[in-house]
């Protein structure tokens, strides 16, 4: 039984150009930390992602949401989840401040994810192997999927999650290989040239394939000088992602994208306004078979869904920490699974959370195993930080959901 709930206002200043990009230039990387204590003692701890300012209005918010969870018993409140959390979500006077968007939104995701790292630890189990160790009807049973009925109904849902299980032990195998990671962190926007072409070369020597560098610069020329310095060093067969954060008006993403085919990005992120569906899909249509990568500031399932049903999603980041916590996070792998895109999350957790649900969505729901993005600046903060080696993440084997602060 769950007999105390507090929140924590956690802020990681991280300075010397770390974490920025074209509109975020001096992020203070926060958390809006949900805990949830039973009778035994055990935590369960869920995060929120914010970038400073605001990070307490979050915290409130999820005071308002975890006071519901007060002297119930975790196992009661998980097995039929999805209600609960539709509930929360469609309270009266705190829908209005969304809905299920902005700090109302990121507060259901602390308390959420506190929930699953809870149960987790009450089953003693980590929540990669909680979640392949349950049910299609037990999952199901966590998710919300209102306003997806007409792409992705209850049954449908538990039939996606039943139809792999058959072929599990075919992928089974990234368990003891580890999954794939690329590194966000060679060329934030505030890096110099030199510092991106010394980032890129230690990426490679410690294992990676894979890399990002933030673009959007006023003059387009900076982007393309510092993408052909990291497609230089890093060859011909790297997989090189550009990311704008939302830079550009849709006039300039079709210049712009069009001009950095050259370097042959895996894909271009997050070129435009997150709420502008219809000119993500101009774009994609324009810049094929280039593709678009997008969802780290999407909010809900809601959007995704229209995202997917567009079709100019190459592929889709939803993130634990900003949509409404894990159960989210499920019902939008849910729908790419349906419609055949890849779930690559973009990581406000720093990989903590997500290091677990990419494992279940390989696993258990048989999308591919992209790779999964690695920013190590927060790794000392928490008390089992991620494990990167050689480029990949490996397994984590504590209970819980790997989002313990010190």
């Amino acid at each position: 039984m769950i007999s105390r709930i507090s929140t924590r206002d956690a802020r990681y200043p991280i300075g010397s150009g770390h974490g920025s990009d074209a509109i975020h230039k001096d992020p203070v990387y926060s958390y809006a930390v949900t805990l949830l204590t039973d009778e035994q003692g055990r935590t369960g701890s869920g995060l929120a992602f914010t970038l400073g300012e605001g990070n307490d209005l979050v915290c409130r918010a999820a005071e308002f949401y975890a006071e519901r969870l007060r002297g119930r018993d975790i196992e009661e409140i998980m097995a039929d989840f999805g209600a609960l959390q539709k509930e929360m979500a469609d309270e009266q006077q705190f829908r209005w401040l969304g809905p299920h968007k902005g700090v109302v939104q990121l507060a259901l995701a602390s308390v959420t994810n506190a929930c699953w790292d809870l149960w987790a630890k009450t089953r003693g189990l980590p929540l990669w192997k909680l979640l392949l160790e349950l049910t299609p009807a037990q999952v199901a049973a966590t998710l919300d999927l209102s306003y997806l009925e007409d792409e992705l109904s209850h049954a449908q849902a538990v039939d996606l999650l039943s139809t792999p299980m058959a072929s599990r032990g075919a992928r089974e195998r990234v368990l003891t290989d580890g999954y794939p990671g690329y590194d966000t962190s060679v060329g934030w926007f505030n890096y110099s040239d030199d510092q991106v072409r010394e980032n890129c070369k230690r990426a490679i020597d410690a294992g990676f394939t894979a890399m990002k560098l933030k673009v959007g610069s006023k003059d387009p020329e900076r982007d393309l000088r510092r993408a052909r310095i990291v497609r230089e060093v890093a060859g011909a067969q790297a997989r090189i992602m550009v990311d704008a954060n939302q830079q550009w008006t849709l006039p300039q993403a079709l210049d712009i994208c069009a001009r950095l085919a050259e370097i042959d990005p895996f894909w271009i992120e997050e070129p435009t306004h997150p709420d502008d569906i219809i000119g993500h899909k101009t774009l994609a249509d324009a810049i094929a078979p280039v593709k678009l990568a997008l969802g780290e500031h999407v909010p809900n399932r809601v959007i995704f869904k229209n995202y997917l049903q567009a079709g100019c999603a190459g592929f889709i980041q939803v993130d634990a920490v900003r949509v409404a916590g894990v159960s989210e996070f499920l019902a939008v792998s849910l729908m790419c699974k349906r419609f055949g895109v890849p779930v690559v999350p973009h990581v406000g957790d720093m990989g903590q959370l997500h290091q677990h649900l990419v494992l279940f969505n390989h696993i258990g729901l048989g999308l591919p195993a992209v790779f999964l993005e690695h920013i190590p600046h927060l790794r000392s903060h928490f008390v089992n930080p991620v494990r990167v080696e050689g480029g990949v993440y490996q397994t984590p084997q504590e209970a819980g959901a790997s989002c313990d602060l010190k």
